[in-house]
């Protein structure tokens, strides 16, 4: 499986670095990190030891390839990048919208993996949905993102767009929610800090008892909703005929709609 090649680590990829090395999943001597402006994680990674934009020539000897560019540009790296690759290397693809079989042509053949992970792979706490038609490159993938968090087995690929649309770009929702709670907060004439504080504390508080208690998000919002109380007014608003249910229906149409055209 190693040693395992970069080609980007922007956030996402500075992300799956950073968990890997917090996990001890592999070590920095196994990786090497292609990269113009490498940022923090790629630079502490150096540090420990990873290669930092090594010799071309280099490129041969890994065993797993990561592609963690832009969309916008997966072309031109392949094209930069795969005559350098071994013929047995496995390419893993976290780039957004972009099918295996355009992956898999544009890398000379090789077998391709997709994974669609978030930023929270970073703490070992992140999601990763994954992808593959060659048993390998599943496996392949499996033992790659399953040391940063929670791994989906996606069976159809058409489904990897609603995977990023709900889980790739999820995390942005939620910071989204957190930002307008605490401006709402502001607004009622809580000191920003304070309003900041609450809304972030509930949130995450909210979330380690979702994962804790093993109930549904409807029933644990049943148990904090008194009949005509506080909760309910609120909920009545957000839960409206325009409020979060069709908001985030459209949301994640747009994302999958997003998602198909970056896959050209």
């Amino acid at each position: 499986m190693t040693p395992i090649l970069f080609l980007g680590a922007g956030n996402m990829g500075g992300a799956i670095v950073e968990g890997w090395l917090k996990a001890k999943a592999f070590a920095a001597s196994d990786l090497m990190i292609v990269d113009p402006r490498p940022g923090k994680a790629a630079l502490a990674a150096q540090a420990a030891g990873a290669a930092l934009n090594p010799d071309r020539g280099e490129f041969a000897r890994a065993r797993t390839v990561m592609v963690c560019v832009k969309p916008q540009i997966w072309r031109e790296a392949a094209a930069m990048y795969a005559s350098w690759l071994s013929e047995d290397a496995v390419v893993v693809s976290v780039v957004a919208g972009v099918g295996t079989r355009d992956l898999a042509q544009e890398f000379g053949g090789r077998v391709v993996a997709r994974v669609i992970p978030t930023t929270a792979s970073a703490i070992n706490r992140g999601t990763a949905s994954l992808y593959a038609d060659d048993p390998a490159a599943m496996s392949r993938a499996h033992a790659l993102f399953e040391p940063l968090g929670t791994v989906v087995d996606i069976l159809d690929e058409n489904q990897m767009h609603a995977a990023t649309a709900v889980s790739g770009s999820g995390p942005a929702y939620l910071y989204a929610f957190i930002e307008s709670l605490e401006a709402a907060g502001a607004a009622t004439g809580l000191a920003p800090a304070d309003a900041s504080r609450l809304a972030r504390a509930t949130i995450i508080g909210a979330a380690a008892l979702l994962a804790q208690s093993g109930e549904e998000p409807a029933e644990l919002r049943r148990q904090v909703t008194s009949p005509n109380g506080t909760t309910e007014a609120a909920l009545n608003v957000l839960l409206g005929e325009h409020g979060l249910p069709s908001l985030m229906r459209e949301a994640v149409a747009h994302a999958l709609r997003r998602s198909k055209e970056l896959g050209g």
